[in-house]
């Protein structure tokens, strides 16, 4: 297969001019740079478009297409330990419960490569830095960087891959406060609908039949005047699974410019991290639940909205 290419760095578009080929095989042979297995995963992050649409490893790549692709820049290898204020909820030998707030990124990335919670962590608790994964030390779930509430953090070997097995068995309580615009009519009830990448979005995620299985449970608190405050319960735990869950039902969180729309009530989309349950490490012997009230933000606009 021949191709036009134009590149800008990370960023080129490939257009197939012969042959039909696997997508992450056609990449590879552009990017030898690459592995294939890279390149799968490039590809079902949504950093690959085939013909404008984002696709799967095995999708065929034929005469005419239109490739692009975009290669995010690494996170620096080095991790520097950052002093921030972080109210530490629970702490032992094993583990750290944080209370995150809004607007801190969990771990670096592209675009964020410092001043993270995982910078954070590391003035707080050094040890940490050797467990679990290097880019990632201590994290074993994520909260979205606008997700205010708790996060559990792995400080040994052990507690990380103890709360990585109770996550994947789904034994990990996870209480999630939000306000959804529109009224809730159901008591109860939930959204079982799998999630992947968005189709034309690469940052955004979608309701899709090819997607991950995904399972959010909720309970109304409280209907308010256009709005609805509930509790949910994601079973599983997929990126802004319960943002992208409301909104397919009707329902986006208040505040949520990438799934609904922003608000002047509040700054971010209003969703908090309330409560979080599991056995804790080593022995996974006694169950602790933990709870971080509303900030000041949420609390704010709640009462704004007559809560």
């Amino acid at each position: 297969m021949t191709t036009d290419l134009h590149s800008a760095q990370s960023a080129a578009r490939l257009v197939a001019q012969e042959g039909v080929d696997r997508l992450d095989r056609f990449v590879q042979a552009h990017r030898p740079d690459l592995s294939r297995s890279r390149c799968a995963q490039l590809i079902k992050e949504g950093w690959v478009l085939l013909d404008g649409q984002a696709a799967r490893p095995s999708s065929p790549v034929r005469r005419g297409s239109m490739v692009d692709v975009v290669v995010p820049s690494p996170p620096s290898s080095v991790l520097v330990a950052q002093e921030m204020p972080l109210t530490v909820v629970y702490q032992d030998a094993h583990i750290l419960v944080v209370d995150k707030p809004a607007g801190l990124t969990v771990h670096p990335g592209p675009g964020h490569p410092d001043h993270t919670l995982v910078n954070a962590l590391l003035a707080l608790a050094p040890d940490l830095a050797d467990a679990g994964s290097t880019g990632r030390p201590g994290i074993v779930h994520r909260l979205d960087k606008d997700t205010s509430g708790l996060i559990a953090v792995a400080r040994t070997n052990v507690a990380y891959l103890s709360i990585t097995r109770q996550l994947k068995a789904r034994q990990v309580s996870k209480t999630y406060v939000a306000v959804v615009t529109g009224t809730v009519a159901r008591e109860q009830g939930e959204v079982d609908a799998a999630i992947g990448r968005h189709p034309r979005h690469r940052k955004r995620m979608a309701v899709a039949s090819s997607g991950r299985e995904a399972l959010t449970r909720y309970r109304v608190l409280t209907r308010l005047p256009g709005h609805t405050l509930v509790e949910a319960y994601p079973v599983t735990g997929r990126t802004h699974q319960v943002r992208v869950h409301f909104a397919h039902i009707g329902h986006p969180l208040l505040g949520d410019s990438t799934y609904g729309k922003a608000s002047t009530v509040v700054g971010r989309h209003f969703l908090h991290a309330a409560r979080l349950g599991f056995h804790l490490p080593p022995g996974e012997l006694e169950w602790r639940e933990f709870e971080a009230p509303l900030p000041e933000d949420l609390t704010a606009a709640l009462a704004f909205l007559g809560g």
